[in-house]
């Protein structure tokens, strides 16, 4: 009950046209006294945002906090299902697994899981995934679509063309796709995408998309120096995570509602324009045998097509790739 009145609150700033909004208005709006949305203001306040009152107007919100809370994600999100339901934690070992319980719980489509900080974050192969605390975003997203289990791993390539999307409207930065779930700019990593399925032999019950992006990070370890970055390095400027947030939310619900309507192909398009292994030699590891060679575009359903020295075209369905220099 409380969230839902803080969601209705925060709802109301972000829809109004208005610059304050009066304690009565938003009292009636939410159905509560005046001294309850007092204490509601007041306990955004102790979580870091910036209020200004003034009497006979009302309440505005002047800024935001640094730290990335539910509230926050909340006040000018416009998504209709992705981010409507937030589980927001300071730290957790992973954001997938606490996504997965919630699946498994039966929580709606679109919810989040979104944390500060994660001790045991992971990407493809069970890697660990470096989760530096206030600087980055570390979030699962929920989904449950009407699709077969083999078509899951287009939503990852769906996922990329999102968060390449959100970051080229909010910086001036030139993001590119690695197949099939890293993001680069400057040949250095700054997103890490991990699908995981729940599904029957027919069906998909659920997908969690797990997304990590580097944002406010000013260093790494020295192992990942040469291999990894952030936005706030290769772009100079801090960029506001909950901002793009709401972003890629906005992005992912348009692309995946696409999706649904008219096919994997629109999205193909749109992938393979950001792709950086398109026409590269590359090295394609996967368990069994490594291929080298020339990727010269994905399948209709996502796969990645590499056409040996030989001129034989082979269909990656997992891999790890290495760009050739």
């Amino acid at each position: 009950m409380q969230s839902e009145v803080r969601k209705r609150l925060l709802d109301a700033f972000t829809n109004s046209d208005e610059e304050f909004l009066s304690g009565q208005y938003l009292a009636e709006l939410i159905g509560c006294s005046r001294t309850a949305v007092w204490k509601h203001m007041e306990d955004l306040r102790k979580e870091g945002f910036e209020l200004e009152a003034v009497r006979r107007k009302g309440y505005r919100i002047v800024k935001v906090p640094e730290k990335i809370t539910d509230n926050e994600i909340r006040l000018g999100l416009t998504t209709k299902r992705l981010g409507q339901q937030i589980h927001y934690e300071e730290s957790v070992h992973s954001t997938q697994a606490i996504a997965l319980k919630l699946s498994m719980d039966g929580a709606p489509e679109g919810t989040i899981v979104i944390a500060e900080e994660q001790t045991s974050g992971r990407g493809r192969l069970n890697r660990e995934w470096h989760s530096a605390k206030y600087t980055g975003i570390w979030m699962s997203i929920l989904l449950r679509p009407n699709l077969l289990p083999q078509q899951a791993p287009q939503l990852t390539l769906i996922t990329a063309v999102a968060v390449v999307q959100a970051i080229e409207e909010l910086t001036p930065l030139l993001p590119q796709i690695k197949w099939p779930n890293d993001i680069l700019i400057n040949g250095k990593k700054i997103t890490g995408i991990l699908t995981e399925l729940q599904a029957e032999s027919d069906r998909i019950n659920s997908v969690t998309i797990g997304i990590g992006i580097n944002v406010n990070q000013d260093s790494f370890p020295p192992e990942l120096e040469s291999i990894a970055s952030s936005l706030l390095i290769e772009g100079g400027e801090k960029v506001n995570r909950a901002r793009l947030i709401q972003t890629l939310l906005t992005k992912l619900e348009t692309l995946y509602d696409l999706y649904l309507k008219e096919g994997f192909y629109p999205i193909k398009l749109l992938w393979e324009g950001y792709a950086v292994t398109i026409g590269k030699k590359i090295t394609a590891r996967m368990l069994k045998e490594t291929i080298e060679g020339k990727a010269i575009g994905i399948t209709d359903d996502g796969v990645l097509l590499l056409e040996d020295d030989k001129g034989v075209i082979h269909s990656i369905y997992s891999a790890d790739i290495e760009l050739q220099n």
